[in-house]
């Protein structure tokens, strides 16, 4: 059973910072880029970043580029977004997305991130 497991989100204020968290299972990890994309209400679904499978190659939507950090621990299946100096336009759903060579891809939840005074 695949699974991609969201966490980390909930709600903080301007200027603050929170980690994601995207849990794998099911599936070799390792082999899989992963990317992180976000949503907000009645907003399309864009991508925010993506970190590739062996090379570990970034990259970051220019939106948040020099704020968030995307990164993966391989030994713990697990993919990371580490958001900072988060702004109002940030809240949005966060979902995790796992692919391999643009042929198979896996879906997370999401986890809901609110940024907010």
């Amino acid at each position: 059973q695949v699974q991609l497991v969201e966490s980390g989100g909930g709600l903080v204020q301007p200027g603050g910072s929170l980690r994601l968290s995207c849990a794998a299972s099911g599936f070799t990890f390792s082999s899989y880029s992963m990317s992180w994309y976000r949503q907000a209400p009645g907003k399309e679904r864009e991508l925010v970043g993506y970190i590739s499978s062996v090379e570990g190659d970034t990259n970051l939507a220019n939106s948040v580029k020099g704020r968030f950090t995307i990164s993966r621990d391989n030994a713990k299946n697990t993919v990371y977004l580490q958001m900072n100096n988060l702004k109002r336009e940030d809240t949005a759903v966060y979902y995790c997305r796992a692919g391999l060579l643009g042929g198979i891809e896996y879906w997370g939840k999401g986890t809901l991130v609110t940024v907010s005074s």
